[in-house]
């Protein structure tokens, strides 16, 4: 009897060895993590746009994107090549769907050497599946014209993408990796260029920033289509990326008005009024080229051109960019830290779990990384290094 015991108490040791050796090698085997703490960088090699005004170089080596994993620290980096992306438009041409299986991106513009300046308008919309190692594309879908900024669903069902050399907005929707047009939405003119989304946590409307209107408009979304609403808002400036807190309480959107020396600010937008309204608008400095915002709505990151892209006889002329931290009070946020940059400042991206921060510099080709402290950050020293101009990001939630 004794001897039937240890034998058994050692075939039940020797089966818990073999299911843990099990677990190591299929967690070796193991995709990209479905829940990893995943930012995703594109990156432009063919459009420069580092003296101000966008250059084509058409011997230039693929865009690329950079899959950032968040996991560990300093995080792990994959650069993947050939997935056609832009400088041009909103920062946020990039977005991870909930699941962390897929990542749209879009190609807004391609070049041309017949066209004028040297590139047209792009209807691309890649489709990357992220559980392959390394990420890889998986199809495309067509979107309008220079498809921009995108927002996928808080559950994932849909996304919606802001074309903006056509005036449209493109319903997308997902299943798997199965990803559809259903709908374009007409928002406003061919020239007002409909530059960035941003879909409600309860994903019954949107919010469509008009770039050359100086407003967002407003998308009602019900049984899976949407229709453009009458109500507008007013902002500070020419909207550009566009964003709603996690609690849903807030919008908000960044742009440039008329130029230097006039400061440029922070819309912010309470989506709990009826009707929804813009109240305040916070001064946040020059030039504004987009901004991120932390998890739990309590900070927003905004990334400074500062004068950097200037002559340097204007007098407001800097030598580099700046990062400008916000930190939330109630209904609205007051800047309380500003770091330097390098120029031509793009996108910036908190992690899931809120506890980095990483922001784009465009000409040096490199991404900062800063760990969040309270209502503050602090520069870690890391930077990524990527195979060409950074010039979107967009983090998993």
């Amino acid at each position: 009897m004794r001897t039937d015991l240890r034998f058994s108490v050692c075939v039940l040791s020797l089966s818990r060895g073999f299911v843990a050796a099990l677990g190591l090698l299929a967690a070796l085997a193991t995709p990209l993590a479905i829940h990893a703490q995943i930012v995703i960088s594109g990156n432009e090699n063919k459009i420069d746009v580092s003296t101000g005004t966008p250059v084509s170089l058409f011997d230039a080596e693929p865009d690329s994107i950079s899959v950032i994993d968040f996991a560990e620290f300093p995080p792990r980096v994959q650069h993947v090549t050939g997935i056609r992306n832009s400088v041009i438009g909103p920062p946020s041409n990039v977005a991870i769907a909930p699941s962390g299986q897929l990542a749209l991106v879009a190609s807004s513009l391609k070049l041309d050497r017949q066209a004028e300046e040297g590139h047209v308008p792009d209807t691309v919309v890649h489709i990357i599946d992220l559980t392959q190692r390394p990420p890889r594309v998986v199809g495309q879908v067509q979107g309008g014209q220079q498809p921009s900024g995108i927002s996928i669903a808080p559950d994932g069902s849909f996304a919606l993408v802001a074309n903006r050399a056509d005036g449209t907005v493109t319903m997308l929707s997902i299943d798997g990796m199965d990803v559809k047009v259903v709908q374009s939405i007409e928002v406003a003119g061919v020239d007002d260029q409909v530059s960035d989304v941003a879909i409600s946590p309860d994903g019954k409307m949107a919010l469509v920033s008009v770039h050359e209107d100086y407003l967002l408009a407003v998308l009602a979304i019900e049984d899976g289509r949407a229709s453009l609403t009458e109500q507008q808002l007013s902002v500070c400036g020419k909207p550009y990326r566009t964003v709603i807190t996690a609690d849903g309480q807030l919008g908000l959107t960044v742009g440039s008005g008329v130029g230097p020396p006039n400061l440029d600010a922070l819309t912010v937008v309470d989506l709990t009024a009826d009707p929804i309204r813009s109240i305040d608008y916070v001064p946040l400095g020059l030039q504004p080229e987009s901004f991120g915002v932390s998890p739990d709505g309590q900070l927003v990151a905004a990334m400074m051109f500062n004068g950097s892209t200037l002559p340097k006889d204007d007098p407001s002329s800097s030598s580099g960019g700046q990062l400008v931290i916000l930190a939330r009070r109630g209904m609205t946020y007051e800047p309380v830290q500003r770091l330097p940059l390098g120029r031509v400042t793009q996108g910036a991206a908190f992690t899931a779990d809120g506890k980095f921060l990483l922001a784009q510099c465009y000409v040096d080709r490199e991404i900062r990384v800063y760990r969040v402290q309270g209502e503050s950050v602090e520069d870690t020293g890391h930077r990524i290094k990527t195979p060409g101009f950074p010039a979107s990001l967009r983090a998993s939630r």
